[in-house]
């Protein structure tokens, strides 16, 4: 028979695993209550859910969430709270925060030359952003776990046939013939992440983003000679700093020239598979803030899969499963707030998840399109304002500017993304606040999947390397110019 996801984690063992099965509606060590209602990692099987995945195969996945469970963390609770040091002052107005890259990661994403040029990418454009808002630059990547995609329909049509929608490599294939859900993805899933981070990670620790030596980041396909100059002048500028700090003896501490943080990021859809990686851990032992948020123990619930994660529009349902599980863990997390997110349920989700009122806890990601931002987002703004929580405010301009070309294929022009960042950075100072960062759809190779740019591209020029499975994504050049963009913006006053 088949069974979704949330009615397996809904049984007396929530997530099996093996002969230590665990009940986690008895447990009362480590849960948590709002009111009446107990949380637990597994206490949103008891509310409604959207964008379930019901699988045909119960044992295998009750062998797979079982395996999971086992697993060492992906990343650690250190990690988490530095994080969410670095996102308090971004909050504050203190630092900026860039968040990009994939729509949907795909397994064969992990691979170095793709890593690394992602990294890459995101080193560049905070560069660009350090040097323009004079301010320190926060960096989450859209890796190492974004594979699932929320979908508007469950099915497609191919070949005259309803077949499942493709949901993303940790569900099903792309290929039409592999659409049934299968539960060993969830697996694959965590190892493929767990391989990328540890890439990344020895990036960093080789040199990748040592500040000594600028000039080895390659610019890659961007071959336009104004941004070239733009960049070079930043890198110069950067070098001649360096110089200058070596000459006076002011380079001793050279370890924080050689290396940068780079977090992980996903949306958190797929809940049986984050419930899974939901660990009781102790907070860090020197991190007083941490310590201050802990329970009686002096542990917390962190979600290990990433550093950071996101609700979506199509699942930030105040009663719904997502909410439920996102109020009860530790980690810095964000709301996508589209155009039908009303006033006054957001600040009952602010509420929800942020009962405390943490700083820089909630990274509001505001996705409205070009044509409905001045309409919205100040409502929005004033709403939050008054309700006392401080959030970060994050513009994501791909979403809400996605439009389908004659022949069908998904794109976004690049004029209608820099639009909406820009009325983004407008309004908050109309209205005594600030953006304080984007999040974006990004990648490090010269795709064509969006139109306009410095290079030009046309709906006709689409086909040339279009290879995303989902959404359209920009490409270095493009990515480079909305850094570029941002920065002149806070320059100019």
């Amino acid at each position: 028979m088949a069974q979704t996801s949330a009615e397996l984690a809904n049984t007396p063992s929530s997530i099996v695993d093996g002969e230590a099965a665990v009940d986690v509606k008895t447990l009362s060590n480590g849960s948590r209550e709002a009111g009446t209602s107990v949380w637990t990692p597994a206490s949103w099987t008891t509310k409604p859910i959207k964008q379930d995945v019901i699988y045909n195969d119960r044992e295998a996945l009750s062998n797979a969430l079982a395996k999971l469970e086992r697993l060492p963390p992906i990343v650690t609770p250190k990690e988490i709270c530095k994080l969410k040091r670095s996102l308090r002052d971004v909050a504050l107005g203190k630092a900026f925060l860039l968040q990009g890259g994939d729509c949907a990661e795909l397994f064969d994403y992990c691979e170095s030359n793709m890593i690394e040029s992602k990294i890459k990418l995101l080193l560049q454009m905070s560069l660009v952003l350090i040097y323009g808002a004079h301010k320190p630059v926060v960096r989450i990547a859209r890796m190492a776990g974004q594979f699932a995609k929320p979908r508007s329909s469950p099915t497609e049509q191919h070949d005259g046939k309803t077949i499942p929608a493709f949901r993303g490599d940790n569900i099903n294939g792309y290929d039409p013939a592999d659409r049934t859900p299968d539960p060993s993805r969830l697996v694959s899933a965590y190892f493929h992440s767990a391989t990328t981070l540890n890439y990344i990670r020895a990036s960093l620790g080789s040199g990748i983003a040592d500040l000594h030596s600028p000039l080895d980041w390659e610019l890659g396909h961007v071959k336009d000679e104004k941004i070239k100059i733009k960049y070079e002048r930043i890198v110069d500028s950067i070098a001649e700093s360096l110089r200058f700090m070596q000459t006076v003896g002011a380079d001793s501490a050279a370890s924080s020239l050689e290396t940068v943080d780079l977090y992980t990021s996903h949306e958190g859809l797929l809940l049986e598979y984050e419930q899974s990686l939901t660990r009781r851990c102790k907070a860090p032992v020197h991190d007083i803030l941490a310590h201050s948020e802990a329970d009686a123990d002096g542990k917390q619930w962190y979600n290990t899969s990433a550093h950071f994660l996101w609700i979506g529009d199509r699942t930030r349902q105040l009663d719904g499963a997502h909410v439920e599980y996102f109020r009860g863990i530790a980690n810095p997390i964000g709301i996508k707030v589209g155009p039908s997110m009303t006033t006054a349920e957001l600040i009952s989700l602010l509420d929800i998840v942020n009962p405390n009122k943490e700083i820089g806890k909630i990274t509001l990601i505001t996705r409205y399109g070009e044509d409905r931002i001045a309409s919205l987002l100040a409502g929005h703004i004033r709403a939050v304002q008054k309700s006392g929580h401080t959030v970060i405010w994050q513009c994501d301009p791909m979403h809400g500017n996605t439009r389908t070309t004659n022949l069908g294929i998904k794109t976004r022009h690049f004029s209608s993304i820099l639009s909406e960042v820009n009325s983004a950075l407008r309004i908050h100072k109309e209205e005594g606040s600030f953006l304080g960062g984007v999040h974006l759809e990004l990648t490090g190779e010269a795709v064509t999947e969006c139109v306009g740019g410095s290079e030009g591209l046309k709906d006709e020029d689409l086909n040339t390397n279009y290879t995303s499975y989902c959404d359209p994504r920009l490409n270095e050049k493009q990515a480079l110019e909305l850094a570029f963009l941002v920065a002149g913006f806070y320059r100019s006053g």
